[in-house]
């Protein structure tokens, strides 16, 4: 028999081993559990697979599935199950399938189980394997029919493979007893896979590591995917794990206005919530920052949770911002992301490969009003928005995040509050004034320094953003029907007219 010189078994599932430590743990016996279609026949699969890579003796040995519906699943996935890897498709013997000889005096479970018992035996002592799956043991649980004769093989079971030194993964449908955790107290670990079906939207998949001897593994759930390929899992981020070293110094967006008003400019390693109603140009503030590291020769990252990119292009390209061609140049990655389709892990995993694989040092999320439709439940938005932007503090990149209120004057309400996890919250507002819908920016908030105390007004246009003087002369600008008050006020959108009378 193969044997290893690493104390872990890797399972060859993108996620997994880092959530179990490293893998499991040779010459032991898990259970992976789940009802049909959460994935255990994918990853057990590839648990082989990564076997067979190393050289080692693998079997499959399935009481479900007949072996031609196995190697169907595998190659749907690029697998081919040969070489290493060995099926061994367990059926009842013919005798216990022929009327004329079935046993009167013998319930027929009682020859079934433990024939099918010294089968496995049989083909395991056939290819001495260093790894195994058997699948499933809801057919052994049928058979065994009391919670004692249940108990009583699975133990037997795992006395057996433990004297052979192999590692053993159990599969488990949960499709009868399934409040019966005789097999949890047996094995040395339980991996849980669920799938979550939402009102809207694909169905949802994730996992919790259950139980584990004598190891530290990453508690909690997980999310994963079933894509071909096999299973891709993500890990829960624990913005505490992540840590680096960087200058701290305070960045411009190249409009003196702008970072005049933010008392200087934002600092890096800060993250930066734009809050106000559709239309006041959030995301272009944002872009202006994005604009202004590409040009200090940094990379960027925008994922764009509402706009469709055409639109997005042609938009900001006419304010002077050609996002196509700094993609061009491989300055900026753009990912236009489907909420309906994505879970919350999945998103904080693509953000973490886009800092750590493509360096970016400026990363905007637009919008959180879409991001939520990812998410279950409030509170669980606003635990994964505080992990991810601790994290992108922590790698030294600059987070901008757009929130749309509700309503468009007047008082505004937000679908979530998340200002206390920015760092500098940014207010943008429509007003009205002279007979015109005019737009407001003021800094409320900004944890690493002074900022302007100040309203001022800003435009969009041809040039792209430009923001006038503080707008001193008005009250009452950010409930968007401002009151003159005297004094000199210059209003910018008039073209520079003196409004003071």
């Amino acid at each position: 028999m193969d044997t290893s010189v690493s104390a872990k078994a890797k399972t060859g599932v993108e996620g997994l081993d880092d959530i179990l430590s490293g893998g499991l743990s040779r010459r032991h016996v898990f259970l992976l559990e789940g009802s049909p279609g959460t994935g255990k026949t994918t990853i057990a699969l590839q648990f082989l697979q990564e076997g067979a890579a190393l050289g080692e003796k693998c079997l499959y040995v399935t009481l479900s599935e007949t072996e031609e519906e196995l190697r169907d699943s595998a190659l749907s996935h690029g697998m081919e199950l040969d070489g290493n890897i060995q099926v061994f498709e367990l059926v009842p013997p013919e005798s216990l399938l022929n009327a004329e000889q079935q046993q009167s005096l013998l319930y027929s479970s009682d020859l079934e189980l433990g024939e099918t018992t010294k089968m496995i035996f049989e083909a395991f002592d056939k290819l001495q394997p260093s790894r195994v799956v058997l699948d499933s043991l809801s057919e052994i649980r049928l058979l065994a029919q009391s919670s004692l004769r249940y108990r009583r093989q699975i133990l037997a079971l795992k006395h057996f493979f433990s004297r052979t030194g192999a590692t053993v993964l159990l599969l488990d449908d949960m499709t009868s007893e399934s409040l019966d955790k005789t097999v949890h107290s047996v094995v040395h670990g339980v991996v849980h896979l669920e799938q979550l079906a939402p009102s809207y939207g694909s169905e949802r998949r994730r996992l919790r590591i259950t139980k584990y001897r004598g190891q530290a593994f990453r508690g909690g759930y997980h999310d994963f995917t079933i894509k071909t390929g096999g299973v891709s899992v993500f890990p829960r981020l624990r913005a505490l794990e992540h840590r680096t070293e960087f200058t701290r110094c305070t960045l411009e967006s190249g409009i003196p206005e702008l970072d005049a008003l933010l008392g200087g400019g934002l600092e890096r390693g800060s993250s930066t919530l734009l809050i106000g109603p559709t239309g006041t140009g959030k995301s272009l503030f944002a872009l202006q920052f994005v604009d202004a590291a590409i040009k200090r020769g940094e990379k960027a990252a925008l994922f764009v949770f509402d706009e469709e990119l055409g639109l997005l292009f042609l938009r900001t390209n006419a304010l002077g911002i050609d996002l196509e061609e700094y993609q061009r140049q491989g300055a900026i990655h753009i990912e236009q992301l489907d909420a309906a389709e994505l879970s919350p892990g999945e998103f904080a995993q693509r953000v973490r490969d886009r800092v750590a694989s493509f360096d970016a040092k400026t990363v905007v999320i637009d919008s959180i009003n879409g991001y939520q439709a990812a998410m279950p439940e409030e509170n669980a938005l606003i635990l994964h928005m505080h992990e991810l932007l601790q994290y992108l503090n922590r790698q030294g990149a600059n987070t901008f995040v757009t929130v749309a209120q509700h309503g468009l004057v007047g008082d505004m309400k937000s679908p979530v509050d998340v200002t206390y996890l920015a760092d500098t919250v940014v207010l943008l507002r429509y007003f009205e004034a002279l007979g015109k819908v005019r737009r407001a920016i003021s800094v409320v908030k900004k944890r690493t320094g002074m900022h302007e105390e100040t309203i001022r007004e800003f435009r969009i246009g041809k040039g792209g953003l430009s923001l006038g003087e503080p707008l001193s002369g008005f009250q009452g600008v950010l409930g968007g029907v401002p009151t003159f008050v005297g004094g000199k006020q210059v209003l910018q959108s008039n073209g520079g007219e003196d409004h003071s009378k």
